[in-house]
């Protein structure tokens, strides 16, 4: 579907501490935490990270997998990590990330050129995972 009325809201990822997960994606991966505030003083189910204006990351905590499942009506689905979540960035700031990322000793992946996405072949590309162990994808395009 090339429809450009489509686009990504929102994934989930299972968290143990969605607090300390918000932390490492705002310092780390340079996300801005959503609804961290509130999450900490009880008034939201979960904290988000915005990716852009249109798409933030979910951090569920993982102690909600069975009332989440129960919800979606998809028995155990939920709690399990998806396999990644890639981050397409400008050139600039993916040579900021895979810094930061180091900086912060997070292990990174070696770098990978011309993989596939959504928009065709990526110039350079590398893995590195959050702390509860979820797989993301830094890449750029020309």
């Amino acid at each position: 579907m090339t429809d450009n009325s489509l686009r990504l809201d929102h994934v989930v990822l299972w968290v143990a501490d969605p607090a300390a997960a918000t932390g490492f994606y705002e310092r780390v991966v340079g996300l801005e935490p959503v609804r961290l505030t509130e999450y900490t003083a009880g008034e939201a189910p979960f904290p988000s990270v915005r990716v852009n204006s249109e798409t933030i990351l979910d951090l569920m905590p993982r102690a909600a997998a069975e009332r989440v499942a129960s919800l979606t009506g998809t028995a155990d689905s939920a709690g399990h990590p998806v396999n990644h979540v890639c981050l397409s960035l400008p050139e600039t700031d993916f040579d900021a990330l895979r810094t930061r990322l180091q900086e912060y000793a997070v292990p990174v992946s070696d770098l990978a050129h011309d993989s596939f996405g959504a928009r065709g072949p990526a110039r350079r590309s590398f893995y590195f995972r959050d702390p509860d162990g979820n797989v993301l994808e830094a890449r750029h395009y020309d």
